[in-house]
């Protein structure tokens, strides 16, 4: 099984940063493209921004020239650096992860989620 620990959510003042990280362990696994998903209440789980194993990245459009996310493939971890945050983007935000054991399909990981709150 591959865990996604997801850390560094939290309450921020619009216009504020919050800089979120997951980490991916698991044994035997190789850990592909990763992922940054939120969810607000009432609304549909949405795509924030992607990055595959080789840094190619997607951004949701509501979020683009805000938002930046990066990847250390050494540590098999994901970051989310956000800026000029709005209450809209409060939600909770949960990280994917693409992995597999060798010559096995890949199978999509999620963490449990981190609050992020955007309110003054």
């Amino acid at each position: 099984q591959v865990q996604l620990v997801e850390s560094g959510g939290g309450l921020v003042q619009p216009g504020g940063s919050l800089r979120l990280s997951c980490a991916a362990s698991g044994s035997g696994f190789s850990i592909g493209a990763m992922g940054w998903y939120r969810q607000a209440p009432g609304k549909q789980r949405e795509l924030v921004a992607d990055i595959t194993s080789a840094g190619r990245t997607n951004y949701a459009d509501a979020v683009k020239g805000r938002f930046t996310i990066s990847r250390d493939n050494a540590k098999n971890t994901v970051y989310l650096q956000m800026n000029s945050l709005k209450p809209e983007d409060t939600a909770v935000y949960l990280c994917k992860a693409d992995a597999r054991r060798l010559l096995t399909p890949w199978y999509n990981y999620w963490g449990q989620g981190t609050q992020v709150t955007v309110s003054s």
